[in-house]
């Protein structure tokens, strides 16, 4: 992008919390924070000056199949932002002292999602709806796990996830092709090319209707339904249903629960798509009171995109804005690096704009009729309703979307 005086540069990882096993949840994302903690020859305060000095921004996050660190500098700082980022994902320090810090802020974390319901929700449901998997677990995992984890542990990891084999080096902006290729070989190249197989199960799905009493000034639901992995044929069709039903400001969820009725301030629908299993759900935040006139209302939606097709105006403004959103977006630096890391994770390949533009493009009517019957069946809708709601029953056949 030579139009931009900017480069983003991310390492991504192609192990997440759900490569865990379950009495070490959470070591994915413990890991994560420690290589912030210092190097062997950078303290974590040397780190942090190193990129303000420079107006830099670095960041990581971790997710349930891919870990990644991001530095954003102005192009001429490239060598010194591969130099940090290949230091501290190759030579974290691990001090015992930084880990048992370092507990008690992964701690706290876990704590803010017990206090933020709209997270909390989306939490709870996961754990129901793939119950006894590792998708379903924490990515953060539990105040005994995280407590659990020593100096040993997180080395162990770290060996055996952190080689050439796992790694993925993405970079967008003003650059050139064969010297960000020089510096990556040159800090990366001595990299341990093997490292410990995995074992991939998809899960299966039991859907199932949870309801936990919390007192708070709001309910929050989410309910949802399996859908598609990652590199789908139908995924074009998906993105399109999901945007028409609650992607945008024009959807017919936000458009008749928010709008019409007034039911809810926050209502949204959207996709998690992993390599082989996928879920597709809708939030709503309402009032106590409400909340099965919400559930009652998401339903018919559900029902009615099963049965009637979606008319040409309506496909083709739910097309225009995903194409607008995905355009926008890339226009970023961080947001194109991101992309290409992702499509390298799941395709092994790159998809130009325009290839993705026209998979949009090319869906239809009797497509998203296809999908919504496809993830709408019967008794596939798994509910979670978190609130001030003692005594609250939903009995199945409000589920039913036939």
């Amino acid at each position: 992008m030579t139009q931009v005086r900017s480069i983003s540069i991310g390492v991504w990882l192609t192990r997440g919390s759900r490569h865990e096993t379950a009495d070490r949840g959470g070591i994915a994302h413990f890991v994560e924070h420690m290589l912030f903690k210092g190097t062997a020859t950078r303290t974590a305060e040397d780190i942090a000056q190193q990129i303000d000095s420079i107006g830099g921004q670095l960041d990581a996050f971790t997710a349930k199949e891919y870990a990644s660190y991001y530095i954003k500098v102005l192009d001429e700082h490239l060598p010194l932002a591969i130099d940090v980022l290949a230091d501290i994902v190759r030579n974290p320090a691990f001090a015992p002292e930084d880990i048992e810090r370092e507990k008690k802020v992964v701690v706290e974390e876990i704590k803010m999602v017990e206090d933020t319901p709209d997270d909390l929700v989306h939490e709870i449901f996961t754990q129901g709806f793939w119950e006894n998997h590792p998708l379903g677990r924490p990515i953060l995992g539990t105040r005994e796990t995280v407590e659990s984890f020593t100096s040993d542990s997180l080395r162990d990891y770290f060996g055996k996830a952190y080689t050439a084999r796992n790694l993925i080096v993405s970079a967008v902006g003003n650059l050139e092709h064969e010297r960000v290729r020089d510096l990556v070989d040159k800090k990366f190249g001595s990299l341990e090319p093997t490292g410990e197989a995995i074992c991939e199960q998809a899960p299966q799905v039991v859907p199932k209707t949870q309801i936990r009493n919390k007192e708070l000034e709001q309910s929050h639901i989410c309910v949802g339904v399996s859908s598609y992995p990652q590199s789908h044929d139908d995924r074009y069709s998906s993105y399109v249903l999901n945007t028409l039903l609650g992607g945008s400001m024009s959807s017919r969820l936000f458009q008749n629960v928010r709008e019409k009725r007034g039911l809810a301030y926050a209502v949204f629908s959207g996709l998690s798509a992993y390599r082989d299993a996928g879920s597709f759900t809708i939030y709503a935040g309402c009032s106590n009171e409400a909340v099965g006139e919400v559930i009652d209302l998401v339903v018919e939606e559900l029902r009615g995109v099963k049965t009637s097709p979606v008319p040409d105006a309506e496909l083709q403004r739910a097309k225009d804005h995903l194409k607008g959103s995905l355009m926008l977006s890339l226009e970023n630096t961080a947001s194109r690096m991101s992309h290409l890391a992702r499509q390298e994770i799941y395709f092994d390949r790159q998809f130009g704009l325009d290839e993705t533009l026209q998979g949009i493009e090319r869906v239809t009517a009797p497509d998203v009729l296809r999908v919504a019957n496809d993830l709408f069946q019967n008794s596939s809708l798994a509910a979670t309703v978190l609130g001030n709601v003692n005594g609250l029953n939903i009995p199945k056949e409000r589920l039913d979307l036939d």
